[in-house]
């Protein structure tokens, strides 16, 4: 397109009217006789035609450009703000969960909760000793594979059932396996003999296993036999 530098502001106004269709009848009648009859002016008429399209085209790229920058913009604003909110709102269930499971525990499980920890297992010195079975169990229970390290003992209590450590170990896997029933029979084995090393840790376990099941009594009772720190400090906070 060659513009031509006769293109005057007011041939590029006329021309602007009649594209516009804002010419009067006579002044129409009078611009399309010249387009018809004057061939230079019909081909300035198309250069600013031509310059007014693509001012005009430009102008509505730009504008899209823009229009969609905002959208992207408003777009990614409202992922981040949705993002946000879902967030905010997993935390809330997850603070409401946990309160409600919180003040909905009896002061006993409370109790429970704050004193039982796993018994911390023997040291597993497997290479030193002849009772390869006992300590690979003794593994698993310190890694917290509790139903592993009870069917391995399990397997050993059966030819030795008056075997105290087997029997207390098994019973403080059921515990921290929170099968506390089952944890209670082996402890109280374990209780009959007064001179086993771990009697103190026996009666305080078997004490918090009868906590947890709600039988206050006994749990005092058993508490009461192990003359341990532990024991002493829950037996001051449990209620009937």
């Amino acid at each position: 397109m060659n513009l031509s530098t006769n293109i005057s502001q007011e041939l590029l106004e006329t021309v602007e009217r009649y594209i516009n269709q804002n010419m009067t009848s006579d002044e129409l009648k009078t611009f399309e006789h010249k387009l018809e009859s004057d061939s230079e002016f019909k081909v300035q008429v198309e250069d600013i035609k031509t310059l007014l399209f693509g001012i005009e085209s430009q102008s509505l790229k730009e504008k899209l450009n823009s229009f969609h920058e905002d959208i992207h913009k408003d777009k990614t604003h409202n992922i981040r703000y949705l993002q946000f909110r879902k967030i905010a709102a997993a935390a809330v269930i997850i603070l409401s969960i946990g309160s409600f499971w919180f003040f909905n525990q009896n002061s006993n499980d409370k109790l429970y909760a704050n004193y039982f920890y796993p018994d911390p297992g023997l040291p597993t010195t497997m290479s030193s000793t002849n009772n390869y079975k006992f300590y690979e169990a003794m593994v698993n229970y310190k890694q917290g594979d509790y139903q592993t390290a009870i069917s391995k003992w399990e397997l050993l209590q059966h030819s030795k059932p008056n075997n105290d450590t087997l029997n207390y170990f098994i019973g403080v896997a059921h515990l921290a396996d929170k099968n506390e029933q089952s944890a209670i029979s082996f402890l109280e084995e374990v209780t009959k003999n007064s001179n086993f090393p771990l009697a103190n840790d026996a009666y305080y376990y078997l004490g918090l296993a009868y906590l947890k099941t709600g039988n206050i009594d006994i749990a005092r009772r058993n508490l009461l036999n192990s003359n341990s720190d532990k024991s002493k400090a829950l037996l001051s906070e449990l209620n009937d």
